[in-house]
């Protein structure tokens, strides 16, 4: 049964799925600058950029599901499912998420993250 409203719904889970995506990116940053790349400074410069976007958007959500005193709690996990409850103001929500939907909502985000920093970046004009 749902109690909590389409809006909330969609706040908390983009919280959710961002917060996730932000650990993924910052992994990603720590393999690349201890990786054996011959040049590691764009990968890093860019996945830096979607860090700093998903932190701002992150705040953002934040800041909106503390008005609605929205928060969102990992119950259980294990292979195939994870749960999480949906808690505003004193309704709350059991959501159920099956692992390979969630690492497709969390690579959907980091597209979306890194396709937001690349039109950011205007690249150097060679000199040939």
């Amino acid at each position: 049964m749902r109690y909590l409203t389409d809006e909330e719904v969609q706040l908390a889970s983009r919280f959710l799925f961002l917060s996730m995506t932000l650990v993924v990116i910052k992994q990603d940053i720590d393999r690349f600058r201890q990786g054996e790349f011959k040049i590691k400074e764009p990968y890093v410069n860019l996945l830096e950029k979607m860090a700093s976007e998903a932190s701002n958007e992150r705040k953002q959500l934040r800041k909106k599901m503390n008005k609605k005193k929205l928060q969102v709690t990992l119950l259980t996990k294990n292979d195939s499912f994870s749960s999480y409850l949906f808690l505003c103001q004193g309704k709350e929500e059991k959501r159920n998420y099956f692992n390979p939907a969630i690492r497709k909502k969390v690579e959907a985000i980091f597209q979306e993250l890194m396709l937001k920093s690349l039109s950011y970046h205007h690249p150097v004009a060679s000199g040939t």
